[in-house]
């Protein structure tokens, strides 16, 4: 459904410059040339207009902003265009598709005469008329597409949702999709659709097919039950050479792999392909074999750089695991040489480890690597000596991000499975090579666990869908994921079944599951959870890839599942020193760091003599050729600020009515320069101390 407030319309005439792809162009490198708004002046910046959406469930969107008007998503994933300098609604597009999440932005794809938008709802790709947000009839069916098709297994056993926009290449859109972190999930294949027709014209299968590529790397028949390796990140696109860049994610499950044993390409793989094909041109894999949800986070940055003498086309990669690989984007040869760390083996049965994971030499990690107990708190002595008792109890210590996760024992990751570097990625200022990129240094636990047979069918769904994010025991990891405890007696049971199904905020959709799955579901949800202890882990393991109506356990297989949570001390500060959040600035011509400052403060500390401390941040920074990266993100202290790109000092700060956990975007209208930033918040609500909705904001000079 879409509400018609008045056309869509080319701005007024007078110098413009548009925000017309996601993350600023093809390349994404969040960069503008604007400079009205520079060093010496954007201390002046005051709103120019609001934008409420009325909803709740929080923003991630970077918008668009052509010909005059802003092109944006609600939390419920509906589609606005704005006015862009009076912030006044033109038209609203409704998918009609229940639910919440993050969308990150739209595309748009013109061909001089026809203009389309392209957004997302869940497993719905639509095609809209840029001028009215009309579904295009003649797109797919009626303007969609059914992203649960054309994947080689039966589609309605399927859960795919897309977070981010779609690449625009010629008369091809090019997309990846979010999916489940346990089985069973669909293949994570990358496909390309008619931009006019929806027809589907390329797929590349991250999940190798017989004869493929790759296939070897996988046990014999993966593609078939296997599941993800998928593009969740977004992509970038070198349009002259017609590459698209694909970074993909971990394969299922996240954290235990005895069902994918090998390196399992292409999961945790740059990918380069050909645009108009989807043939692979060339790859790089960034984990072997990931037990560490160490997904590429991110869409890769496409620029140029100074490497042994000669101008190089660049791609860069940044990680969770807070490194920044870089290669020629047309040869994938690393400008920065590579080594391959060795790590120890898995001790949990049936696992298979990588015995060496790849690390750049340079430039070194924008956040530390590992925890140790000289990082450990120091905010109070009560604090610390916690943080100590905690820690010595602990495996892996100072054995680096890559120690893999052990059977009744809680590992102390550092970057944790969020970063690192995370999806809102880096900005580059094409004219110096220097890359910022801001980061999370907040511990995180990570292990595995045998769960005990379960009880009833209700708790054998739950252990299989549920548990992987909320715990055996239903009191989720906090704050980063809600307790599902009593949660019968807050919701009623459509509710549940709604939030199963649709999906809300961070959690995806399940439309896998069947309706006499979910009501078994629901009556295990509404009993009180028991203390039940693991199984003996004395079998081979497998995974949960059987269907829910089969019974693995009584095969004689045990399925190992994560135990996972934040390393917080008892007031749920993250229990190491700060930085708990940073910025940096890297000079990719040579490696070195320019400068590195923590981001974000928590208000409550600040009161106490303790600013500065950075904090958990999410969407990435913007640059522009006035000597500014602005940037938002920051999630408890609710600020958009703009820094000195040359130095890193503060030069600009604004209160947000809610986090802007998103990447702020600049666009040009009548001689005047604006800065839009979408702010929502994120998560349950609970998770970054205050409300979530979604609200943007535009400032201008006076």
């Amino acid at each position: 459904m879409t509400l018609h407030l008045g056309a869509a319309s080319p701005a007024p005439a007078g110098p413009a410059r548009d925000w017309a792809v996601w993350n600023g162009d093809a390349a994404g490198d969040h960069f503008s040339p604007l400079a009205q708004i520079n060093r010496q002046n954007v201390s002046a910046l005051k709103l120019a207009w609001k934008f409420d959406t009325g909803e709740e469930g929080g923003l991630e969107t970077n918008p668009l902003i052509i010909g005059g008007v802003v092109y944006a998503n609600t939390p419920t994933r509906k589609v606005v265009a704005l006015d862009a300098v009076t912030g006044k609604l033109l038209w609203k597009f409704d998918p009609g598709v229940p639910g919440e999440g993050p969308v990150r932005s739209v595309a748009y794809w013109t061909d001089g005469h026809d203009r389309r938008i392209f957004s997302s709802a869940n497993n719905v790709l639509f095609a809209l008329d840029a001028a009215d947000g009309k579904p295009i009839a003649g797109f797919g069916e009626g303007g969609r597409v059914d992203l649960r098709r054309d994947l080689g297994r039966d589609y309605q056993q399927q859960s795919i949702t897309m977070t981010s926009p779609g690449v625009i290449y010629k008369d091809l859109i090019i997309v990846g999709a979010r999916e489940p972190e346990d089985h069973p999930a669909p293949p994570g294949d990358i496909r390309a659709y008619d931009v006019r027709t929806g027809a589907l014209r390329w797929t590349f299968h991250t999940i190798p097919h017989p004869g493929e590529f790759g296939y070897d790397t996988w046990p014999a028949g993966a593609w078939m039950t296997a599941g993800a390796a998928n593009n969740w990140a977004g992509m970038a696109l070198d349009a002259e050479r017609g590459i698209v860049y694909a970074p993909t994610g971990s394969a299922v499950t996240d954290w235990y792999g005895a069902d994918r044993v090998g390196d399992d390409l292409f999961s945790d793989t740059l990918l380069a392909l050909n645009a108009e094909t989807g043939e692979r041109i060339w790859h790089f894999q960034g984990v072997h074999h990931d037990l560490w949800d160490r997904d590429f986070p991110a869409p890769p940055v496409l620029f140029t750089v100074t490497s042994g003498g000669r101008r190089v086309d660049a791609v860069a990669q940044t990680t969770k695991s807070g490194y920044v690989f870089l290669f020629d984007r047309a040869s994938g040869k690393p400008l920065f040489p590579i080594v391959e760390a060795r790590y120890p083996a898995s001790t949990v049965p049936g696992e298979v480890a990588s015995p060496t994971q790849p690390l750049p030499t340079l430039p070194l990690p924008f956040t530390r690597q590992g925890v140790t107990e000289d990082i450990l708190t120091t905010r109070t002595p009560e604090a610390h000596a916690w943080a100590v008792q905690k820690f010595r109890s602990y495996a892996g210590g100072d054995g680096g991000q890559f120690v893999p996760p052990q059977l009744g024992k809680l590992l102390v990751n550092l970057p944790g499975a969020n970063g690192g570097g995370e999806w809102g990625g880096p900005a580059v200022d094409p004219t110096t090579g220097i890359l910022y990129v801001n980061a999370n240094e907040t511990p995180r636990l990570t292990g595995l666990t045998l769960p005990p047979p379960p009880g009833s069918p209700g708790e054998k769904v739950y252990q299989q869908r549920c548990s992987a994010c909320h715990g055996l025991n239903r009191a989720g990891f906090p704050p980063d994921l809600p307790s599902l405890v009593g949660v019968g007696r807050r919701l009623t049971d459509q509710q549940i079944e709604d939030l199963v199904h649709q999906g809300k905020r961070r959690m995806p959709p399940f439309t896998d599951i069947r309706e006499d799955q979910l009501k078994t579901l629901i009556r295990y949800l509404k009993t009180s959870p028991t203390d039940k202890k693991p199984g003996p882990a004395t079998r081979m393991a497998a995974t949960s890839s059987e269907p829910l109506d089969s019974d693995p356990n009584a095969k004689g297989a045990s399925i190992y599942k994560s135990s996972k949570g934040w390393f917080a001390d008892p007031e749920g500060y993250p229990a190491i020193v700060p930085p708990w959040g940073t910025l940096s600035a890297i000079d990719m011509n040579t490696g070195q760091y320019l400068w590195k400052i923590p981001l974000g403060f928590y208000p409550e500390l600040a009161a106490k003599g303790l600013p500065d401390t950075g904090t958990l941040n999410y969407g990435g920074p913007l640059v522009t050729g006035g000597g500014i990266v602005f940037i938002a993100a920051t999630a408890f202290d609710r600020k958009f600020r703009a820094f000195d790109s040359r130095t890193g000092q503060l030069l600009w700060s604004t209160d947000l009515p809610m986090p802007g956990l998103a990447t702020p975007a600049t666009y040009m209208v009548d001689g005047k320069q604006y800065v839009i930033i979408a702010t929502g918040g994120e998560g349950d609500g609970s998770q970054f101390k205050g409300a979530t909705g979604g609200v943007y904001e535009a400032f201008v000079l006076p």
